[in-house]
């Protein structure tokens, strides 16, 4: 038997909906098996024998694992990999696998746009041209805020981190940060804490992981720290910031404006933060555009193929960056 056919006797499990490149490729190298969600209780006793692979937009939790003993590989689309149980994983020695670089560039240029948006109320602005305002009433109302002269922050200084802070570089606006700790060969200024950093800017920009650790990191007391003149801008996850406190700041001026793109129960967004008129609102397009969803499916699947087909990842989450392949690796 060739390798292709071997490939094409492995299960791979693709809960819900996927990225319809994804699913071509999986379906023309692997046996793809389909269930409504990740739910143990939709497992069959035929997917509990076959299933060695999992590839999924959703969480995957401990329960979900445990109804497939023979699974070795999730494959999870996205840099952000916080609603997979990764501890459960590396005690299971299942490997988990994302799609970090591949969506690097895309996510800082949606959060420059976002973050001009935010400051020029650019949405409004194209509003009150397309409905007639600027020919009814004049020109738009001049923009309070303005780019000049700020201080940028950045909250979690990783790949996308870095790909902004270059970018706002060719703005001509200093740049600080907060990360666990300090990243070697940065120029930036480093803070410890991130109150440190909210003090000594005006612009908070948060692209920092979900997870235990960053839960509701960005509470009342930041945005206090940030200050009335503050800018808040959301690339990373909603789950990082106390969306209540956050919109009692907007209502209140403890800070000037927020910008987000991912919110706490994706698709629900609070209702103070859809009525607040210094918010630009974006529903999750950090990475959406058809060139980069592409290239994550390709990396998802390719991890999938360099797993089953060579008995390794291309791009294995920290944590599970140990786990090895079964020496015995069943049907294949």
């Amino acid at each position: 038997m060739t390798k292709a056919e071997q490939l094409q006797t492995v299960a791979i499990l693709v809960p819900g909906d996927f990225n319809d490149h994804a699913i071509k490729r999986i379906d023309n190298t692997f046996n793809r098996v389909r269930i409504e969600r990740a739910d143990p209780a939709l497992v069959t006793d035929e997917m509990r024998g076959n299933v060695r692979g999992i590839a999924s937009f959703a969480g995957i939790n401990a329960a979900m694992m445990d109804a497939l003993p023979n699974l070795e590989l999730i494959a999870s689309f996205g840099v952000g990999y916080d609603s997979v149980d990764v501890g459960h994983a590396a005690a299971k020695n299942i490997m988990v696998t994302n799609t970090p670089d591949v969506l690097t560039e895309e996510v800082a240029d949606t959060t420059i746009g976002l973050l001009i948006n935010t400051i020029r109320d650019l949405p409004r602005a194209e509003t009150w041209l397309r409905d007639g305002s600027w020919l009814r009433k004049g020109n738009y109302p001049l923009s309070r805020l303005t780019l000049r002269g700020r201080k940028v922050g950045i909250f979690g200084m990783g790949r996308i981190g870095q790909a902004v802070a270059r970018r706002l570089e060719a703005f001509g606006l200093p740049v600080a940060y907060h990360n666990r700790r300090r990243v070697e060969g940065l120029s930036y200024q480093y803070h410890p804490t991130l109150k440190g950093l909210a003090e000594a800017v005006d612009t908070l920009i948060s692209v920092a992981p979900g997870g235990a650790s960053t839960e509701r990191a960005v509470n009342a007391e930041i945005l206090s720290a940030l200050g009335a003149n503050g800018v808040f801008v959301n690339i990373g996850r909603g789950s990082t910031v106390d969306e209540a406190a956050l919109a009692a700041a907007l209502a209140n001026g403890t800070i000037a404006a927020a910008g987000l793109d991912v919110f706490a129960d994706e698709p629900n967004v609070p209702k103070a933060l859809l009525d607040a008129p210094n918010t630009s609102l974006l529903p999750h397009v950090g990475s959406a555009s058809d060139h980069t969803r592409r290239a994550m499916a390709d990396l998802c699947v390719d991890n999938l193929v360099s797993w089953f087909a060579e008995r390794r990842p291309l791009t294995p989450v920290p944590e599970t960056v140990n786990v090895k392949a079964k020496a015995n690796p069943g049907k294949v």
